[in-house]
């Protein structure tokens, strides 16, 4: 079963900001995957979403690509804090 789409979920962020530092995915992320840890970090609109907490950990192993990783790992832990080590 493939999976689609709904017409009714916005992406978040734009793909014009995947230039900047840690935001290559910004724009490609609907807001159903939310809430995003990316602007914590210094990266764009729309990247390090943490909706669940297996995105959870991979933002935080992903974090290092932020211009500033702390800001995601603070942001990761306030919505997941049992991932805080």
């Amino acid at each position: 079963m493939a999976y689609s789409q709904s017409p009714l979920l916005k992406k978040v962020g734009t793909t014009k900001d995947d230039e900047k530092p840690g935001s290559s995915n910004a724009g490609k992320y609907d807001s159903s995957e939310g809430p995003f840890c990316g602007p914590s970090g210094g990266a764009a609109k729309g990247t390090y979403p943490v909706g669940t907490i297996e995105r959870g950990r991979a933002a935080l192993s992903y974090s290092k690509n932020a211009p500033n990783p702390m800001g995601i790992k603070s942001c990761v832990y306030k919505k997941w804090p049992t991932l805080k080590k």
